[in-house]
């Protein structure tokens, strides 16, 4: 178990578990007690505690970086500078590295890419302007918040670490990909050397790949010296070519030629944000030059000439080259011993090595292949053995041969490759169909997006115009339309139907209307007004393109209640109301006998606020009795005024009798 792990620094700092391990430094996830909050607290390994140089150096730097305050910076709490112990307390963040994030997702999509640059370069802008240079920006020291925010860490201790360490190493691998060519040389550094590494991250993010790539420390510091990077769009043909010009232009190998502060790169990635289209002019030198090859450990590694301009840099890079003669000279003395444990000779015969799995150029340079056997080549795409290696060979391993035998080497080219179709925009039978003809397998991913029609392809992974091997299964993704969006129901019961409509449009819902007389005795509502809505409104978010309901007042409904007349003659009888001479419910037919007391009339529909209505009991054509009735439905009164009762032999009398009935 680790020594720190359930310890508590200065009686504060709990530490909790091991969260980072690094060439300088652990960190440790642990709770400040005199805060309640969860820290960071990075811990230096026991070999630097004893070097007083270095420590004299990272106290200074602590200081430093503790003046530091940015969004896009990790911020440091305390520092603690013990005789046994020299610790740093920083914001512990919930999140994973660029670099995991890169690994996970291949190439990033440009506009991601270019998001998380400009806060990059942000929080380094920050730093240069209080005389403060990274030197060791990666995307291993970048952290990716679940929310796409940045932060940088590891301010300073790469400095330190190259005062120590100056020659090139394999320790120094997990820099070398990103460090600037004047590092690489260990001229003076400044904020330019952070601008060229945050080129190359840029570089990885648009590719999904780290543009120099070699089996050694050495051999990368090599090309970052030398050698020109492929061009983004040769591998995704993707990217804008005004963005490809931005990550070169950071990327140029003379500092003069680079973007010469944090503010310049920042200025043209927000004018090409803007202008995706916009494209950008930069006075590079041009190397006609041919080029040369330098061995490197048995393997010929191409390396273009240094430019004249740049001739003094030529006897930084000694050094390094004396550091690669020397690993030459080992690997030929191992290989020396090698060979002579394998051949072993009886007379003229010869036991025939094992070649599977070896480079054909290194058997091709080996003096003792030569000299004993010939060898003929047959070229295949092999898909497990990578370009240039032996998968076969025509005798067996440690069969007796005699001495000039001849070997076939069955060598694979590697993968059959093929480049991706670019089916952008075609209906997805037509992608499958092209992709499928050009030797791919394909999987439909189906995704929003707010640019291409339904039904269509958005895009591909990998994208159009990269190369990969022939068989590759290739994702095709399919738009659903523009995304869908959430928003709350608003509402709008109260108001004007043309009012609520609109309203329910402008957030992205699909009104229908129903229209539907109101209860009287319910709240009044004008006509044309909503007086109710499914959903209603609610505190939960529902998709745009939701249809709501708007319950639109077109009337309203009353009952009316009177008496029958106890002195009915036998017979039918016919009930009819009225609204002043517009008959507005008929039918209901009575019996003499079966009748008796009060009746009602339900759910009457008129359009009038107020009325008066006429409730007549008639016999065939004699009439028999009225009633006449005050209807209030904005205040939700039937008051009944005036009683006429008529005999089929008699004239209308008046009677009056004012009450109220329970209608």
């Amino acid at each position: 178990m680790d020594r720190f792990v359930g310890k508590r620094l200065d009686g504060r700092y709990e530490i909790k578990e091991i969260i980072g391990v690094g060439g300088m430094a652990v960190v440790y996830k642990a709770h400040d007690n005199l805060e309640n909050k969860t820290v960071a607290i990075k811990i230096l390994k026991e070999e630097f505690v004893s070097n007083e140089e270095f420590l004299r150096r990272f106290k200074n730097e602590s200081k430093a970086i503790a003046m530091l305050s940015h969004p896009n910076i990790v911020n440091v709490y305390d520092v603690s500078f013990g005789d046994l112990i020299q610790y740093i307390v920083m914001e512990y963040i919930e999140g994973i590295t660029l670099k995991e994030f890169i690994e996970h997702e291949g190439s990033l999509r440009w506009k991601d890419a270019v998001h998380f640059t400009i806060q990059i370069l942000k929080a380094l802008q920050h730093a240069h302007d209080k005389g403060i240079v990274h030197r060791d920006v990666k995307p291993q020291n970048i952290m990716v918040l679940s929310d796409g925010t940045i932060k940088v860490t590891d301010f300073g201790i790469a400095r330190f670490a190259r005062s120590e360490q100056r020659t090139m190493t394999d320790k120094a691998i997990g820099s070398v990909h990103y460090i600037s060519p004047e590092q690489a040389r260990g001229d003076k550094t400044d904020e330019k050397a952070d601008i060229y590494s945050v080129g190359v991250i840029l570089y990885e993010m648009l590719t999904g790949r780290m543009p120099f790539q070699a089996e050694s420390a050495v051999s990368v510091a090599i090309m970052q010296l030398q050698r020109d990077p492929q061009l983004p769009t040769e591998i995704n043909g993707s990217i804008p070519l005004g963005l490809e010009q931005i990550t070169m232009h950071a990327m140029q190998k003379t500092p003069e030629r680079r973007y010469q502060s944090s503010a310049e790169m920042l200025c043209d990635l927000g004018q090409f944000r803007k202008d995706p289209s916009l494209t950008f002019e930069y006075p590079y030198f041009v190397d006609n030059s041919p080029t040369k090859f330098v061995g490197a450990v048995g393997v010929k590694e191409e390396v273009d000439t240094i430019k004249e301009p740049e001739a003094k840099e030529k006897n930084n890079i000694i050094p390094i080259l004396a550091g690669v003669a020397t690993a030459f000279v080992i690997a030929l003395i191992v290989v020396g011993i090698w060979v002579a444990s394998q051949f072993g000779k009886t007379g003229d015969e010869i036991k025939c090595p094992d070649f599977v799995g070896k480079e054909l150029s290194v058997i091709k340079d080996n003096k003792e292949y030569k000299d004993n056997f010939k060898f003929e080549e047959k070229w295949e795409f092999k898909e497990d053995f990578a370009y240039g290696i032996v998968y076969q060979q025509s005798e067996t391993k440690g069969e007796n041969l005699k001495k000039g035998a001849k070997i076939t080497l069955y060598v694979s080219k590697g993968q059959s490759t093929r480049k991706v179709p670019d089916v952008s925009g075609k209906t997805e039978s037509a992608a499958v169909t092209e992709l499928k003809s050009n030797g791919f397998k394909t999987k439909i991913v189906e995704m929003a997006d707010e640019d291409t029609e339904k039904g269509l392809v958005v895009k591909t992974d990998p994208a159009r115009t990269t190369t990969v091997a022939e068989g590759t299964e290739i994702t095709v993704y399919i738009s659903t339309g523009k995304p869908i969006k959430n928003a709350r129901v608003p509402d709008v019961v109260g108001l004007e139907k043309a009012d609520a409509e609109k309203e329910l449009k402008d957030e992205g819902f699909v009104p229908e209307i129903v229209e539907k007389a109101i209860y009287f005795k319910n709240k009044y509502y004008p006509i044309g007004y909503v007086f109710a809505q499914e959903p209603a409104k609610s505190s939960e978010e529902l998709p745009e393109g939701t249809t709501v309901k708007l319950y639109v007042c077109s009337g309203y409904e009353f009952d009316i209640e009177f008496d029958i007349p106890s002195d009915l003659k036998d017979g039918k009888y016919t009930i009819e109301l009225y609204e002043g001479p517009k008959m507005i419910h008929k039918g209901d037919t009575i019996s003499s006998a079966a009748v008796h007391g009060k009746y009602k009339i339900e759910k009457v529909v008129t359009k009038s606020e107020k009325l008066k209505v006429t409730v007549a009991i008639s016999q065939g054509e004699e009439l028999y009795q009225l009633y006449e009735f005050n209807i209030d439905n904005k205040e939700g009164k039937s008051n009944k005024i005036t009683t006429y009762k008529s005999y089929p032999t008699e004239e209308l009398s008046s009677e009056e009798t004012n009450g109220e009935a329970n209608g």
